[in-house]
């Protein structure tokens, strides 16, 4: 019996990459969140509490931060979550599957109304001491959106999946952005100053083409602790750094495809000489050529890319599943079921299930009527229907902004309820108009 083939036949590109990991990612963290909330309502509880609330020093310099464990998931590993999104937008609107204006545009129009409608709709429902809870509902998830599109179908369209999972990284990164400008009272001038100091000499490596990988690394640590001191959020810097890491190679396409070429005919040539038996390896030859390809290959990556296949998975498989079971659980018997009726939950309850597919439906739809825009290939309006639902269904960065806004309230846990029940009515409904609206073949891939 043949060995099973272990070689890729065919070009994989990073979007496949990225739906791929981020979607298991997704569902990791949907079991995960089952299982906190099981522990927490177990008799273990007391354990769950321990291990969050338990203090963790971190000293740079003669500055030090006591904090609690959760704290360092919440601010440092959502972080790292942070970049591997800024990171795969840059690509997309780029290099990526969005360049072309039209295409861009019309993402950036379904996006800005999956934000301002459902925002507008909470902020009229929402009592004034809840405003800024706006932010719950302008957000979403690019996992939660990708884990359940592969629940839908393996044939939905690429373009379908790529529309969807950029405007939810646009909405994620803009509604921080927003929610840090409008709501962060700084703690510390002289940390905040270090920070856009360090941002600074960043954009300055970046146009110097500076290519040094641990350089941006380290200087975005730098940046990180100094956000944290002056009291802004940590997904800034990994929103930050995305921006300037380099997107382009140094070596071009052409001489990489002749290196290539020029090895693999040597290697070939090598074996005609020595002629060797069926079955019979060139063993040394071999792997010496295997060898040369992969330094050329490493070396032909553009600095985000390599980036973002070393982060990806960290941030899908460590950060999403260790922020779910640090603060996703509440105690069964912590609220009035009454209480769920009230405007908070009901406003980020309808905001995400309505709102948000309504929003970003309307803002398309305009945009389509000024012709200067494109609607994904081989997408109709049904696919649309039914992915934008989806769109309500992010619960990780709602329940992140629900964390900034409620976490000194008694309002939390219902809002830890609402997010998690529109987020289970929309991906249902989602599944559903998808299922409906029947399934179109993609046009052929032709990115760079």
């Amino acid at each position: 019996m043949a060995a099973k083939p272990t070689l890729t036949n065919r070009i994989v590109y990073s979007f496949e990459l990225f739906e791929q990991v981020l979607a298991r990612g997704g569902t990791l963290t949907i079991v995960v969140a089952l299982l906190a909330l099981s522990w927490l309502n177990s008799p273990w509880a007391a354990s769950w509490l321990y291990l969050w609330e338990n203090p963790l020093t971190i000293t740079f310099g003669k500055f030090s931060i006591a904090k609690p464990i959760g704290f360092w998931v919440q601010q440092v590993l959502l972080a790292l979550f942070y970049l591997a999104l800024g990171l795969e937008l840059k690509r997309v609107l780029r290099v990526g599957e969005l360049k072309e204006r039209p295409d861009m545009l019309f993402a950036i129009a379904a996006a800005l109304g999956g934000m301002l409608i459902p925002a507008a709709l909470y902020l009229y429902l929402a009592p004034a001491a809840a405003q800024a809870g706006w932010s719950v509902v302008a957000t979403a998830e690019a996992a939660a959106v990708l884990a359940l599109l592969a629940l839908a179908s393996n044939s939905l369209s690429l373009s379908l999946r790529v529309f969807l999972s950029s405007t939810a990284i646009m909405q994620g990164i803009a509604s921080l952005l927003l929610s840090v400008i409008l709501y962060t009272s700084i703690q510390n001038l002289l940390a905040l100053s270090v920070a856009t100091g360090v941002f600074g000499l960043l954009v300055v490596l970046r146009a110097l083409r500076n290519r040094s990988m641990w350089l941006y690394l380290l200087l975005g640590l730098v940046m990180l602790v100094s956000f944290l001191l002056a009291g802004v959020q940590g997904a800034v810097a990994g929103v930050l750094l995305a921006l300037v890491i380099p997107i382009h190679s140094r070596v071009l396409e052409e001489d990489f495809v002749t290196t290539t070429d020029t090895i693999m005919g040597q290697l070939h040539a090598l074996r005609m000489m020595k002629r060797p038996e069926p079955g019979e390896e060139i063993e040394e030859d071999f792997q010496a050529a295997a060898h040369t390809l992969r330094v050329n290959c490493t070396e032909s990556l553009s600095p985000l890319r390599r980036l973002q296949r070393k982060l990806l998975p960290w941030a899908a498989y460590l950060s999403l599943p260790l922020f779910a079971l640090a603060y996703v659980p509440f105690a069964y018997n912590s609220f009035a079921w009454r209480d769920l009726l009230g405007p908070v939950p009901m406003g980020i309850f309808v905001s995400l299930v309505l709102g948000k597919p309504l929003g970003m439906l309307l803002f398309a739809w305009l945009a389509s009527l000024t012709g200067i825009v494109r609607i994904p290939a081989s997408v109709h309006w049904g696919q649309l229907t039914g992915g934008t639902l989806l769109m309500g269904a992010g619960f990780m960065l709602s329940l992140f902004q629900g964390q900034q806004v409620f976490s000194a309230t008694e309002q939390l846990t219902l809002v830890k309820i609402s997010i998690y029940a529109a987020s289970a009515v929309a991906g249902l409904l989602g599944l559903l108009v998808l299922a409906v609206a029947g399934k179109t073949k993609d046009l052929p891939h032709t990115q760079v």
